[in-house]
């Protein structure tokens, strides 16, 4: 992006090649926005190769090079193109800004790879390949189409996937992190397969000043205020929070919140403090508004580090020490008195030696103490007994019931051997689907109705626990959820038996003639219906985390069921923050941004990601496909949400923005009111901020009131 920091209309704009040899971008103002301030008197000729270089040269034997689009990098590197001295990747500003962002990854003077934070209130480094080059002068690093991301001092990182030829390209995110990304030729969708950092509050800038960030496997990166702040920008956690009280500088009126593990960069620090002589060294200074204090053991010694300000601050289990807060006295976040320091670390707790005067009179006391103690144990011991005994017995009734005839006799749901499932698919011959999870076979049953039956690609799981999960998603039932009628588990396999649909995906049909408005209509209802009972009606909370037309699949009457609901994580409804993702699901241009900066997953992921299919079923466009306009203009760079967002914004004015934005396949057979409601809908389900989007019972009332 070689002019990203200062756009330019695309419908007027033009990118020329001068005689002068000049290559040279004009906005609709006729002003020269970029160049390659390049000359030259000989024939010209821009042409770009396979490896992604744009490369502007002599159309001669020699072929000299004037100028090439490897030497300006942006934010992402492709195999072979190489970074140098005096270049950075720059991440973008946000998703959809493509303008210089906060992070940067250059070499350094001392011949060292860094990531920068550069924000507006402070600058720092928070990662280096700690390597230098004292041997080779050259700052030179590549990433070459076998996974390896090379330093010329035998540094190397080495993607999950090393060793296979792919597509790749290495990404400096708009989270700080820098990431390789892989995938087929041929395919369109990228893996990630390498990452610098493990840590996601490693990185400066996340979580703004008086603020600190944590990580959980489960849930992802969270930022939270300190106590006594609150936030000054729900939608942007860069700028962080401001306190919540008026700060005095007489120390008599002060108290200081201890927050254990809590981390801030450290600038000016005194060794060998006490406790007592840091608490009093911020009292002393109007501008200190906490200090942080940690004994190392191994060392022998502490640290105080008074703080003036408090930026990049993280939860760290590894840091064995603490932050203390400077508070006025009266705030009520004080819920008890810290008079002597909280010793917390990640070696232990170091007991004291501490005794006790032995009274000779105390004697009955100390019998009644034994005695009471005693009983109590008993009791607790009695109770955990009956405890083991109900678990076994409950978990004993429920193994009973998936193994028993009961859940088959009420709703079909049976249980097949390996051996049926093999002969009725006479030994999986035929292939008809296949996914993250899974591959799908056509296959007929005993009882002679024909069924999908999909192999799950991941094995591991436990039997019983496969079970549980299967014996929940056998009772669903909808009539916009594709029916599971059984399942196998036996020894190392795994296998989902599923109704068959004889007109296949959303995705085979986008294509076709046969499917016309009133059954797209259908089709956006149908699938609202069946995530809304997912998120809300059945017992257990589903969400699907991969809603995309290959996952909708229809039958002969083009009614819309949703599969693949099965592999998606069973949550307990009332337990939002235990999501125990671990990592990135979904598929590209479909996957809502929670997933890709570690935010908390909940039900608005598959509302985003079922907007960016309804606006596919209007438009007939993919989300990831070039978008081309009636004068032939390519907008390639453009999303299928952006490109209609910019429809409605241009055409309200006269209220015919739907007939630019609908497939073409449609002709002029469509309900436009209907068309735009259903646009509208979608624009909605795919706004950023995932609280902001409706949930998809209020998708359905919305369509049904039309």
């Amino acid at each position: 992006m070689a002019n990203r920091d200062q756009p330019v209309n695309g419908k007027r704009s033009t990118l020329s090649l001068l005689n002068t040899g000049n290559l040279v971008l004009t906005d609709a103002g006729l002003s020269n926005v970029w160049s390659t301030k390049t000359s030259s008197s000989k024939a010209l000729q821009l042409f770009l190769y396979e490896t992604g270089n744009l490369v502007l040269r002599e159309q001669d034997i020699n072929g000299f090079v004037l100028w090439q689009s490897f030497d300006f990098p942006t934010d992402t590197l492709l195999p072979d193109q190489k970074l140098i001295e005096f270049m950075n990747l720059v991440s973008l500003k946000s998703v959809n800004n493509y303008s210089s962002g906060s992070y940067k990854l250059f070499f350094d003077s001392n011949n060292n790879l860094y990531l920068r934070y550069d924000g507006a209130q402070s600058s720092s480094v928070y990662w280096d390949a700690d390597r230098s080059f004292s041997y080779n002068n050259s700052r030179v690093a590549t990433l070459n189409r076998l996974g390896n991301f090379n330093f010329f001092d035998d540094f190397t990182f080495k993607t999950t996937d090393y060793g296979t030829v792919l597509q790749r390209r290495l990404t400096l995110d708009i989270d700080g992190n820098v990431r390789v990304y892989s995938r087929k030729h041929g395919q369109v969708n990228w893996s990630v397969t390498g990452q610098f950092l493990q840590q996601p509050c490693q990185i400066h800038g996340i979580c703004g000043p008086n603020s600190a960030c944590g990580y959980d496997p489960r849930t992802g990166r969270k930022c939270s205020c300190l106590p006594g702040y609150s936030i000054i920008n729900n939608q942007d956690w860069s700028q962080g929070c401001k306190p919540s009280f008026e700060f005095s500088c007489n120390k008599t009126k002060s108290r200081f919140k201890v927050l254990p593990h809590v981390e801030f960069d450290n600038y000016e620090s005194y060794k060998n403090y006490t406790y007592s002589q840091c608490k009093h060294l911020c009292l002393r200074s109007c501008e200190c508004i906490a200090f942080q204090f940690c004994y190392m053991r191994e060392e022998g010694f502490s640290y105080c580090y008074p703080k003036t300000q408090l930026l990049n601050g993280r939860h760290s289990t590894t840091f064995e020490g603490s932050l203390f807060l400077r508070l006025p006295k009266n705030n009520t976040v004080f819920s008890e008195e810290y008079d002597s320091l909280v010793c917390l670390g990640n070696k232990g707790v170091k007991q004291l030696g501490i005794s006790y005067i032995n009274s000779k009179e105390n004697g009955s006391v100390k019998f009644m103490l034994w005695f009471v103690s005693c009983l109590g144990g008993i009791e607790v011991l009695c109770f955990f007994l009956v405890g083991c005994m109900l678990y076994k017995k409950n978990r004993k009734q429920s193994i009973v019931v998936i193994h028993g005839n009961d859940l088959e006799e009420v709703t079909g749901f049976r249980k097949f051997s390996y051996s049926e499932i093999n002969q009725a698919t006479k030994g999986f011959s035929e292939e008809i689907g296949r996914g993250a999870g899974g591959t799908v076979y056509k296959g007929v049953l005993s009882d002679n109705r024909v069924a999908a039956i999909k192999r799950l690609h991941d094995a591991s799981q436990g039997g019983n626990e496969f079970l549980v999960e299967v014996s929940i998603i056998g009772r669903l039932n909808h009539m916009n959820l594709i029916g599971m009628w059984g399942y196998c588990a036996e020894g190392k396999h795994r296998l989902l038996v599923y109704e068959y649909m004889e007109n296949g995906t959303l995705a085979d049909n986008l294509s076709s003639s046969e499917l016309d408005w009133g059954k797209r209509y259908n089709i956006a209802m149908g699938t609202a219906k069946g995530l809304a009972y997912l998120h809300e009606e059945c017992l257990e909370w589903i969400l699907h985390c991969d809603i995309k037309p290959q996952n909708i699949l229809v039958d002969s009457d083009y009614q819309p069921k949703v599969a693949d609901f099965g592999l998606s994580k069973l949550l307990n409804r009332n337990d939002l923050d235990n999501s125990n993702f671990s990592r990135i699901r979904g598929t590209r241009g479909y996957m809502a941004p929670e997933w890709v900066f570690n935010m908390q997953i909940t039900s608005k992921v598959d509302v985003y990601s079922y907007g960016v299919v309804v606006l596919e079923i209007i438009t007939g466009k993919g989300p990831t496909t070039s978008i081309p306009n009636k004068d032939g203009e390519d907008f390639c760079d453009e999303s299928l949400e952006t490109w209609v967002r910019e429809k409605r914004r241009k055409g309200s004015k006269f209220g015919c923005w739907v007939e630019e934005i609908a497939d073409p396949k449609l002709g002029s057979n469509y309900d436009a009111k209907r068309m735009e409601t259903l646009a509208n809908v979608a624009l909605d389900c795919v706004a950023e901020e995932k609280d902001v989007r409706p949930t998809m019972s209020q998708v359905v009332e919305r369509l049904l009131s039309h």
